[in-house]
């Protein structure tokens, strides 16, 4: 029986959620290190398929890293990032014209949000550490770099990446690849 605001249909299940932070909200490396360790003790669940190799799925969410983020954008693209700026963690699909769909409707979405895009990140992979199953449904990954207007509050930001974000989907509509991690000023997922 739905009481409330509840709808079934909107949750689903997930086998935990582990939480690592400096209490004084520092960031180090060994607090990163000690979050890539803590994946590594997901095995136990059997969260593994029968290759062995590929698991259903963790990762890391964590705070911008501002400095990294704008010494790649530099060297890697030639790009300098604006004071008020947002990255984009997106899975596109494997198939050239597929992709650049799914880019275009980011970047319409975002333009619809008078948010400009600066960049767009092939990540750098290593596929030869995945078993056969996740190697073929293996998506794109790549990072998209936002420039916002000076002044826009980090509010009028995030409502602002969150519809572009809705818009994208929707037009991009089902798709076995396409996949937004994180559009935001403020996090990335891993």
């Amino acid at each position: 029986m739905r009481k409330g605001l509840y709808s079934p249909g909107e949750f689903k299940d997930n086998c935990g959620f582990g939480l690592i932070a400096h209490i004084d909200g520092d960031a180090s490396h060994e607090l990163l290190s000690t979050a890539i360790e803590s994946l590594t003790c997901m095995t136990h669940r059997g969260g593994i398929a029968a290759d062995g190799k590929t698991g259903d799925g963790c990762g890391l969410l964590l705070q911008k890293p501002d400095r990294f983020l704008r010494a790649v954008a530099s060297e890697q693209l030639g790009v300098e990032l604006p004071a008020n700026y947002a990255v984009g963690q997106i899975f596109l699909s494997p198939d050239d014209a597929s992709a650049e769909a799914e880019r275009a409707a980011i970047e319409q979405g975002l333009a619809g949000e008078k948010l400009q895009v600066l960049a767009w990140r092939p990540l750098p992979t290593d596929p030869s550490v995945l078993g056969e199953i996740a190697q073929a449904s293996l998506p794109r990954i790549e990072q998209v770099f936002i420039a916002a207007a000076d002044g826009l509050s980090q509010q009028a930001l995030a409502v602002s990446l969150f519809v572009a974000r809705r818009k994208a989907e929707l037009a991009v509509g089902e798709n076995d690849y396409f996949y937004i991690c994180s559009l935001s000023d403020a996090v990335i997922a891993y």
